[in-house]
């Protein structure tokens, strides 16, 4: 394969793992499994709520955090890093 094809493969890759943890935690535990959920509490919270209220967003940030770190490695493992000349 062409060195571009597996960088972007890879970039895909780590996508599809992104969204996908983010469909679970705002699609799934805060609308479809909230129910079952809030049988426990977070910080004096129904769980379920507290997923639909704050989980999603938390979870999306520590994703873009995440996907930025990832694809920093990523960009150095293929060889179209940044140089940073500061």
């Amino acid at each position: 394969m062409d060195k571009h094809q597996l960088y972007w493969k890879a970039n895909l890759r780590l996508m599809a793992f992104c969204l996908s943890i983010w469909f679970v935690v705002s699609f799934l535990f805060g609308i479809i499994l909230v129910e079952q959920l809030n049988n426990f509490h977070l910080g004096g919270y129904k769980l379920g709520f507290w997923f639909a209220q704050q989980g999603s967003i938390y979870t999306f940030v520590a994703l873009v955090f995440f996907y930025s770190y990832r694809m920093n490695k990523l960009d150095k493992e293929h060889g179209v890093h940044e140089d940073e000349e500061r």
